[in-house]
């Protein structure tokens, strides 16, 4: 897998999704590009829907942090919509138990040079599966 130096991020804007090698990637894939469908519409519910209601849950943002789920849905009912144009490269899934994934992307938005990184770690829970860790940041283009 690609890392984020030399993506298709870092000359032009394009959407890429590498092909889930399983049901279990590809079931994973589906949640994330709901959450991802949420995000872009700003559907708070459904973002909120999307992570896990437990006290570990946690949410590291680009200039923010949330400690439990109910910080994360405080936090989300506040935060700003992401900005029209987000497009994802280099999204990819991988399984490392039959209960847990990882989904890594890669995101920018139109007219700002710089790269997003966004990593989930997703877990198959009693209600499906769901975000119990998020990790997002971005750093400045390349030279």
């Amino acid at each position: 897998m690609k890392g984020p130096v030399g993506s298709p991020l870092d000359s032009r804007v394009s959407e890429t999704v590498t092909s889930p090698e399983s049901a279990l990637e590809s079931s994973v894939l589906a949640c994330f590009m709901a959450y991802e469908h949420a995000l872009r519409g700003g559907d708070v519910a459904a973002m909120d829907s999307w992570f896990a209601a437990d006290v570990r849950t946690v949410r590291f943002g680009v200039a923010d942090e949330q400690w439990g789920a109910e910080e994360v849905r405080r936090w989300r009912g506040t935060a700003s919509r992401v900005p029209e144009g987000r497009q994802l490269a280099e999204t990819a899934v991988e399984a490392w138990a039959d209960n847990l994934a990882v989904v890594t992307t890669l995101f920018r938005y139109p007219g700002s040079a710089s790269v997003g990184r966004q990593s989930q770690i997703w877990l198959l829970t009693d209600v499906g599966w769901r975000i119990v860790h998020a990790h997002v940041s971005e750093r400045p283009p390349a030279p």
